[in-house]
C-alpha cells in the first residue's frame, strides 16, 4: 500500500536517521518535509476516497493541531520556538490516518470516516498529556508525562524550608561600600537534605597536591585552560572519588571557585539565586534572590551565566539583565544594576547568556550583543558599547598586537573595544552563531567560532587583527567547517583547536583549519584543558565525564565514567 511506504519514509527520516547519525538533525527536518510531503500526495492523489473526504481530513488535521494548542502544556505550546506541536504532530497524524485507512477500507462510508476522525484527533490529543523538559544540543525533544514533576519543582518541595543560621565571619576586612539600590539580603545556609537536578563535586585523583583558583567562567583568562594542576589518568586503578553530591536549581551557570568557597546561579520558582557552597562538603553558605525568572521551553529556566569574583566580591548577570556586585564573605548587596534597561536592549529570546568582566576598577558585562561597563565600587555607569546587534557572547578581555582591548563576538561578528572608554578599535563582519568565546592566537590572531548551521557562517574564521599607519586592520586568513563549534567551547593548544563539532570531538590544526581527527560523541558537552598532561576533561551532555588526549595524531579517549544524571550544558571546574 503506498500510504504505508510513504508513512514509514516519513518516520524513518524524520527520527530513524537523526537518531543513527546524530550530527544530522537538519537532514531529519529534510526528511520529516519529505516524508510529509510523500503521505500528503498518497492521500490526496493515490487514495480511493473521495475528494471530499481527502479535502475534509486535512482540514481535520489542521483544527485540531489549532484546538489541541490551546490546551497543551505551554512547554510543548512553545517548544522549538512554537512549531513543536505542528511538526511533531504532523507524522503522528499520518501514521493515525494511514492505519485507519487500511483497517477501515472494507468497512461503510460513515463508520470509516468516525474511524479516520477518531484516529487523528486522538493522536493529536496525546499531546496534552506530555510536557517536555527543553530539547537537546541535537534538537531532540526530553519529553514526560504532563503530571510528573520537573527536577526544579522537587527541589523546592525539599529545601523550601531549609534552616536559616548566621555562621561566623570570614577573616577577611569587612567591605565598606554601602548598597546603592534596594534588593533582597543574603540568607546564610547551614546544609540539609535536598533531592532535585544534581550537582558533583568529584575528586580526580592528583598526582601531587596543587591549589588553583578559578576565578570566572572559563577560568582567568576565560580559555578553558587548568594551568599548574596535573591529575591521575588510569582511572581503572585510581578511578574518581565522590566526595559530595546536592542538588541545584536550574541554570546554565558554571562555577567560580576561591578557597574554600565556590559561586553558581540558579533559579528556584519565581526567583532567581546567586549562590555560595563549601567547596569541601557543598553545604549552602549563603544566597542572594531576586524576584525574577526566565524561561523558554527549549532550554528551560534559569540565569545562562556564571559569577565571577575580584577583590572580595561576587559580581553576577542574570537572564533578565540583572546585574549584582556582592560581598564575597556573605552575600550582602553592594549594588545592583539592569544591565537590559540600561543599554535599551531588550531581553533576546534564549535571556542574557553572558558572564561579567572585571577590568581594574570596572565591570563589563554583555547585554544581548551590547556592552555596558559600571565602576566596579560604586555600580555608577561608565560607559555602553556599540547599540548593534545581538548575542550570547561574554566581553573577552585580551591584548592584541600590544594593545589591552575587549573582543566580543556578536550577531554581525566581532569587535574590539577600549575597556576605558568603550570606543571602537575595529570591527570584523561574519555573521555566526556569536555564542562561544573566542582565542587569541599568535598575538594577533583571532578564532571565531560557529556551528548551529542555522547562521550565515558555520564553521571556524581565522583573522588576524593588527595596526597600521592608517589604524587597524582585520584580514582573515582561513575559515574551515573542520570543527562547528554551537555553543560548546573550544580550547587551543600547541598549534591546534579541540572542540566539538556538533556532539563528536574533534581537532583542527590553526596553520590551515584543516581536521586532523573527529571521534568520541559526547553530546553537545563542554571541555576543558590540562596543558601539562595534553589531557582534555570533557563533561558530555550527558553527565559522563572522559579523559581525552589533547593531541593531533589520533582520537584517544583515556578514561570515561557517569558523574551525573540528567542533561548539562554547564562548564566543568577542575580545581586541585
Amino acid at each position: 500500500m503506498p500510504g504505508v511506504v510513504a508513512v514509514a519514509l516519513q518516520w524513518l527520516l524524520w527520527l530513524g536517521v537523526p537518531r543513527v547519525f546524530p550530527d544530522t538533525m537538519m537532514y531529519g527536518i529534510i526528511g520529516y518535509l519529505v516524508g510529509g510531503a510523500a503521505v500528503l500526495a498518497w492521500w490526496l492523489f493515490l487514495s480511493r476516497a473521495p475528494w471530499s473526504e481527502r479535502l475534509s481530513v486535512i482540514v481535520l488535521m489542521v483544527v485540531a493541531v489549532f484546538a489541541t494548542s490551546r490546551i497543551v502544556h505551554e512547554s510543548i505550546a512553545n517548544g522549538m520556538m512554537g512549531t513543536m506541536l505542528p511538526i511533531s504532530s504532523f507524522p503522528v497524524m499520518s501514521l493515525a490516518l494511514v492505519a485507519s485507512a487500511a483497517i477501515g477500507r472494507r468497512l461503510s462510508l460513515g463508520p470509516r470516516r468516525a474511524l479516520m476522525a477518531g484516529a487523528i484527533l486522538l493522536a493529536c490529543g496525546v499531546f496534552t498529556l506530555l510536557r517536555t523538559g527543553g530539547i537537546t544540543g541535537d534538537g531532540n525533544s526530553d519529553l514526560h508525562w504532563r503530571w510528573t514533576e520537573t527536577p526544579e519543582k522537587r527541589i523546592l518541595a525539599q529545601v523550601g524550608d531549609e534552616p536559616v543560621a548566621r555562621p561566623a565571619a570570614p577573616s577577611a576586612s569587612p567591605s565598606s561600600t554601602p548598597a546603592t539600590a534596594s534588593t533582597p539580603a543574603a540568607e546564610n545556609l547551614v546544609p540539609a537534605k535536598a533531592g532535585g537536578e544534581p550537582t558533583a563535586t568529584i575528586a580526580v585523583p592528583a598526582a601531587a597536591p596543587t591549589r588553583a583558583e578559578w576565578p570566572g567562567f572559563r577560568g582567568p583568562s576565560r580559555d578553558g585552560v587548568v594551568r599548574a594542576v596535573r591529575i591521575e589518568t588510569d582511572w581503572s586503578k585510581s578511578p574518581p572519588v565522590e566526595l559530595w553530591r546536592r542538588p541545584v536549581g536550574p541554570g546554565w551557570s558554571s562555577f567560580a571557585v576561591q578557597g574554600d568557597r565556590f559561586y553558581t546561579q540558579e533559579q528556584r520558582g519565581e526567583v532567581e539565586i546567586v549562590s555560595a557552597y563549601n567547596l569541601h562538603t557543598g553545604a549552602p553558605v549563603w544566597r542572594h534572590r531576586d524576584a525574577a525568572r526566565f524561561w523558554e521551553s527549549n532550554a528551560g529556566a534559569g540565569p545562562r551565566g556564571t559569577p565571577t569574583i575580584s577583590n572580595g566580591r561576587v559580581y553576577a548577570l542574570g537572564a533578565t539583565g540583572i546585574l549584582n556586585a556582592l560581598d564575597a564573605r556573605d552575600g550582602s548587596v553592594a549594588w545592583s544594576r539592569n544591565t537590559a534597561s540600561d543599554a535599551g536592549k531588550k531581553v533576546p529570546e534564549w535571556g542574557i547568556a553572558s558572564s561579567p568582566l572585571v577590568v581594574g576598577e570596572v565591570v563589563i558585562a554583555a547585554a544581548a550583543g551590547s556592552l555596558a561597563a559600571y565602576d566596579a565600587a560604586t555600580g555608577k555607569p561608565s560607559w555602553f558599547g556599540p547599540k548593534g546587534g545581538y548575542g550570547y557572547s561574554s566581553p573577552h578581555l585580551t591584548k592584541i598586537d600590544g594593545v589591552e582591548q575587549i573582543v566580543l563576538v556578536n550577531g554581525p561578528g566581532a569587535i574590539g573595544v577600549a575597556p576605558s572608554d568603550g570606543s571602537v578599535l575595529w570591527k570584523h563582519a561574519w555573521e555566526g552563531d556569536s555564542i562561544v568565546q573566542p582565542a587569541l592566537i599568535a598575538g594577533r590572531d583571532l578564532l571565531i567560532g560557529s556551528g548551529s548551521g542555522l547562521a550565515t557562517h558555520t564553521g571556524m574564521l581565522r583573522v588576524t587583527v593588527e595596526r597600521e599607519s592608517g589604524g587597524w586592520v582585520v584580514k582573515e586568513r582561513w575559515t574551515s567547517n573542520g570543527l562547528k563549534p554551537y555553543f560548546n567551547d573550544f580550547v587551543v593548544h600547541k598549534g591546534y583547536a579541540f572542540g566539538f563539532d556538533g556532539s563528536i570531538l574533534a581537532c583542527i590544526d590553526l596553520d590551515d583549519g584543516k581536521r586532523k581527527w573527529k571521534g568520541g560523541r559526547y553530546g553537545h558537552g563542554q571541555l576543558v584543558l590540562l596543558p601539562e598532561q595534553d589531557l582534555l576533561l570533557a563533561l558530555s551532555e550527558e553527565g559522563e565525564l572522559a579523559l581525552v588526549r589533547a593531541t593531533p595524531d589520533q582520537f584517544m579517549e583515556l578514561a570515561r565514567f557517569k558523574a551525573i544524571e540528567g542533561k548539562t550544558w554547564n562548564h566543568p571546574v577542575l580545581v586541585g
